[in-house]
């Protein structure tokens, strides 16, 4: 069975196409006293946290 997933790209009026047999895994890592670890090896209270956190993006200075 070939399954496909539609998504939107950068220009909202498009769709694009994507096969699912060639998605491959992303893991996310975040860092944790001072090392990184992935978050799907957290806990279920740890990955609540993690859900809860407040992402930002850093302005440029000049």
């Amino acid at each position: 069975m070939n399954t496909a997933t539609q998504t939107k790209t950068t220009n909202p009026n498009r769709l694009m196409i994507i096969d699912d047999t060639l998605r491959t895994k992303c893991l996310v890592y975040t860092r944790v006293m001072g090392y990184h670890r992935p978050v799907e090896s957290f806990n279920i209270g740890k990955k609540g946290e993690h859900k809860q956190r407040t992402h930002f993006t850093e302005r440029k200075c000049c």
